[in-house]
C-alpha cells in the first residue's frame, strides 16, 4: 500500500486568541478520528495553529483504503429451501438484498448447523475521495460558540476563510470547503511577508512558511519561543519575568513572528498594589510584568510585538504611552477607594442583591459574619475577628478598582483593611475567603480566614439548597460544588474538628434570625450534609482509593469532614492487609444473617452460660479483649491503628463459622450466637461498615 504526507491548512482573518489552542485541538483530533473510522492508516502527524490558519499534517498516510472481506449471514439452510430442494422466499429475499441470486450464495457449516452466507470483497475508496467530507466534518464540529458569515458567501465560521491548501504529497485534493476552492498557496506574515506562497510538497510546510513566511506555525514552538525570549529580556534588564501559562497561551495566539520587548514605567506607579498595576497590564495590554530578587514589582513591563521592527525603540515608545494612562487610571481608582472606609461601603451593600429570595450582599454579610465567629469560637479562635472579618468581607465589591478589575475581589480589601488600621489577621481574611479559588490552590494561613471562607460557602450552599435551587446535571450557576469541595478541603487539611450538621443548622438559623424562611423544610440539613459528603467520591477516586472504602465510610454518615477522612484513609490501609478479606466477607454475612434475623430482639450481651462449642467461647474472649484494646485509639481517633489491632480476629472468626452452627434449634443458643457476631460487627462499625469492602 503506498503512503504519502497529507496536508490541510485553513487560512483565515485573525482567529479569536483565547479559542486558538482549543479550536486547533478539536480540528486536529477530528480529522484523525475521521481518518481511523475511516481505517486509513499514517505514520503520525503534526498539528499546526497560529493567528491566521489552522493545519495539520498527516505523515505516511495510506493513499487508499484496504480492501475489506464482507460476510453476511442470512436464513438456515433449513429454512432458505423447500422439500423439494427449492429455494424459499427466505433465500431469495436474502440474496436479492445483496443483489445477487441464490445459487451465487455459499453455505457456512456451524457446530448449530448450516447457514446461508453471502460473502464479497469491497474495494477500498481512495483516500482523496474520503478527506473533503472528513475535514468538512472536523470544521463543522469545532467547538465555535457562535458562527458568523461574511459577504455574499452562506458559509459560516468562527472568522471570514480566505485561503484553503489541501495536499496529498504534491497533489492538490480537488475539493471546495466552506465556498473556497482548495489549492496549494498559503500566505505568509501579514507584513512581513504578506503574498502568496507556493508549497510543492506537503512535508514542506512549515520549513517554507518558516523560513519564506516569517511565521511559526506550530502554537508549542512558538509558545516555548517566547517563553525563551521573555526570560531572556527579563534578565537582561535585571529582574525575572513572571509568566502567567494562560497569558503564554493568549499571546502565542496572538503572534506568528513574536519579538519580545522590554519598557518601563514611572516607579510613582509602585505605591499603587502590585496585583492592580498586574492586572492592567496583562488585562488590557497582554504586557507580562517583572521582579526583582525578592519577589517586588519593577517598573518593568515586556510587551510580545509580532513584527521584526527595524527600529524597536519606536515599538517600545508606542507601549510605554499606551500603558502609562492605564496605570494612571489604576492609581487614581486606588487613591478614590481610600478615601471611603470598609464600614461606609458596607452600608452601600444593602440594595444590591445576592439572590431574590435571600436578601442583598448586606444580609449576607451578616450571616457570614455570625456563622464565622461560632465557628472561630468552635476551633478556640477570636470569635471577635471573625465576625469583623465577615462584616467587611464583601465591602471591597463596589469598589472602583474591584469594579475596574473584578479578579481583585478580596485582595483590594485586604488593601484597604490595612490601611485602615484593622487587624492584621482580619485583612488577611478579607483576601481569603475565597481561598481555594480554584482546584489545587493555597489555603487560608489563618484561622479566621478559614472561618470567612468556610462561613461563606456554606450560607450560599444551605441557601441556593433552601430555596430548591440545587445543582442539576452539569447546570451549577452558584458553583456549589466548588463552593463545597473548598470547605472540605480547608476542613481537612487544616484539621478542623466542625461537623458539617452544626454548620449549616446554624447557617439556617442565620437565615430564620433575618425572617427569611427557606422552603425546602426539616429535611434541608440531611439534604445538604448528603450532597457535601458525596463530594469526597470524585476526591478519593482522585487518589485512587476504590469507591467501595468511601461508601463502607459513608454508611456510618458521619458529618466531620476531617473525621470522615481519617476514616477512610484507616479503611483503604485496611483493604491492602492480607485478613481484609476475610474479615470483610465475615462482616458481610454477619449483616445478612441480621438482616434475616427481622423483628428478633438481639442482646447487646453474650450469656456465657449459654455457650457450649469452644469455637464461640474462643471469639467472646477475643472479641471483649479487642474491645477493651482499641477502646484508647477509637477515643483518640486513631482509626488505622484501631483498624489494625482487630486484623488478628481472622483466624478466630473464620474458626468460628467452620465449627459452630450459628442458626441453632434452640432459640435462646441461636440468639446468644447472633449477640456474638452483632458484638463483632459492632467493633468495626465504630469505624466503617467493611461489609461493604465486598464488591460482589
Amino acid at each position: 500500500m503506498s503512503k504519502q504526507d497529507f496536508l490541510v491548512e485553513l487560512g483565515t482573518e485573525e482567529l479569536p486568541p483565547k479559542a486558538l489552542k482549543k479550536l486547533s485541538d478539536a480540528f486536529t483530533n477530528d480529522i484523525i478520528d475521521g481518518l481511523k473510522d475511516a481505517q486509513l492508516s499514517f505514520e503520525g502527524f503534526e498539528s499546526f495553529a497560529a493567528p491566521r490558519r489552522l493545519a495539520l499534517l498527516v505523515k505516511g498516510l495510506e493513499t487508499a483504503q484496504p480492501d475489506q472481506n464482507l460476510e453476511r449471514r442470512g436464513p438456515a439452510v433449513k429454512a432458505a429451501f423447500d422439500a423439494d430442494g427449492n429455494p424459499t422466499r427466505a433465500a431469495e429475499g436474502f440474496a436479492r438484498s445483496n443483489g445477487v441470486t441464490v445459487d451465487q450464495l455459499e453455505q457456512l457449516e456451524t457446530p448449530k448447523g448450516a447457514w446461508l452466507v453471502f460473502r464479497a470483497v469491497q474495494p477500498g475508496l481512495q483516500t482523496s475521495e474520503l478527506l473533503p467530507e472528513i475535514v468538512s466534518k472536523s470544521l463543522n464540529a469545532l467547538p465555535i460558540p457562535k458562527r458568523m458569515r461574511w459577504g455574499a458567501s452562506r458559509a459560516e465560521f468562527v472568522r471570514p476563510v480566505h485561503w484553503l491548501v489541501m495536499l496529498m504529497g504534491s497533489e492538490v485534493v480537488d475539493c471546495e470547503i466552506l465556498g473556497l476552492k482548495s489549492g496549494n498557496t498559503t500566505k505568509g506574515h501579514r507584513f512581513h511577508a504578506n503574498k502568496e506562497l507556493t508549497i510543492t510538497a506537503a512535508a514542506d510546510y512549515q520549513n517554507l512558511l518558516l523560513e519564506e513566511g516569517k511565521v511559526v506555525a506550530e502554537f508549542a514552538a512558538r509558545r516555548d519561543t517566547i517563553k525563551t525570549k521573555v526570560n531572556e529580556v527579563a534578565a537582561a534588564a535585571g529582574g525575572n519575568a513572571v509568566i502567567d501559562e494562560d497569558l503564554l497561551d493568549e499571546v502565542a495566539a496572538l503572534n506568528e513572528w513574536p519579538v519580545p520587548l522590554s519598557g518601563q514605567f514611572d516607579k510613582k506607579f509602585l505605591e499603587v498594589p502590585a496585583e492592580a498595576l498586574i492586572s492592567s497590564m496583562k488585562e488590557h495590554q497582554k504586557y507580562f510584568h517583572m521582579v526583582d530578587a525578592e519577589g517586588k514589582l519593577m517598573p518593568y513591563f515586556i510587551t510580545v510585538s509580532n513584527i521584526e521592527s527595524k527600529d524597536p525603540t519606536q515599538v517600545v515608545e508606542g507601549n510605554e504611552k499606551v500603558i502609562r494612562p492605564r496605570l494612571a487610571d489604576a492609581k487614581f481608582f486606588f487613591d478614590t477607594d481610600k478615601k471611603t472606609t470598609l464600614e461606609a461601603r458596607r452600608e452601600n451593600l444593602k440594595p444590591v442583591v445576592f439572590q431574590q429570595q435571600l436578601g442583598s450582599v448586606y444580609d449576607k454579610t451578616d450571616r457570614i459574619a455570625r456563622l464565622a465567629a461560632f465557628i472561630a469560637e468552635q476551633e478556640g479562635g477570636q470569635a471577635d475577628l471573625a465576625k469583623r472579618a465577615g462584616e467587611l468581607c464583601k465591602s471591597d465589591l463596589n469598589s472602583e478598582m474591584v469594579l475596574e478589575f473584578p479578579e481583585l475581589q478580596g485582595i483590594m480589601g485586604q488593601y484597604y483593611g490595612a490601611f485602615e488600621g484593622e487587624a492584621e489577621e482580619v485583612c488577611a481574611a478579607l483576601n481569603e475567603q475565597y481561598m481555594p479559588r480554584f482546584s489545587g490552590d493555597e489555603l487560608p494561613s489563618n484561622l479566621t480566614g478559614c472561618a470567612v471562607a468556610i462561613a461563606d460557602k456554606i450560607d450560599t450552599i444551605a441557601g441556593i439548597f433552601g430555596i430548591k435551587q440545587p445543582p442539576s446535571g452539569s447546570k451549577d450557576p452558584f458553583a456549589l460544588r466548588r463552593a463545597t469541595l473548598g470547605v472540605l478541603r480547608i476542613i481537612v487539611e487544616k484539621k478542623l474538628d466542625l461537623d458539617l450538621r452544626d454548620l449549616i443548622n446554624h447557617s439556617i438559623e442565620g437565615y430564620k434570625a433575618q425572617g427569611v424562611e427557606l422552603p425546602a423544610g426539616e429535611g434541608l440539613t440531611d439534604t445538604v450534609v448528603k450532597f457535601m459528603l458525596e463530594r469526597f467520591r470524585a476526591w478519593y477516586q482522585d487518589e485512587n482509593i476504590p469507591a467501595e472504602v468511601f461508601l463502607s465510610v459513608m454508611a456510618l454518615k458521619p458529618s466531620q469532614p476531617f473525621d470522615f477522612n481519617q476514616r477512610v484513609k484507616a479503611v483503604h490501609a485496611f483493604s491492602q492487609l492480607a485478613e481484609a478479606d476475610a474479615l470483610s466477607a465475615a462482616n458481610k454475612r454477619v449483616s445478612n444473617i441480621m438482616a434475616k434475623a427481622g423483628d428478633l430482639v438481639i442482646p447487646d450481651s453474650v450469656d456465657a452460660g449459654l455457650m457450649s462449642e469452644e469455637a464461640e467461647k474462643t471469639l467472646a474472649t477475643a472479641l471483649a479483649d479487642k474491645k477493651e484494646e482499641v477502646q484508647p485509639a477509637l477515643e483518640q481517633r486513631q482509626y488505622s491503628q484501631a483498624m489494625e489491632s482487630l486484623a488478628p480476629l481472622k483466624d478466630v472468626v473464620d474458626n468460628f463459622f467452620d465449627k459452630v452452627l450459628v442458626n441453632a434449634e434452640d432459640e435462646a443458643v441461636r440468639l446468644n450466637r447472633y449477640a456474638l457476631l452483632k458484638q463483632l460487627r459492632s467493633l468495626f462499625l465504630h469505624v466503617a461498615d467493611i461489609s461493604l469492602l465486598q464488591k460482589s
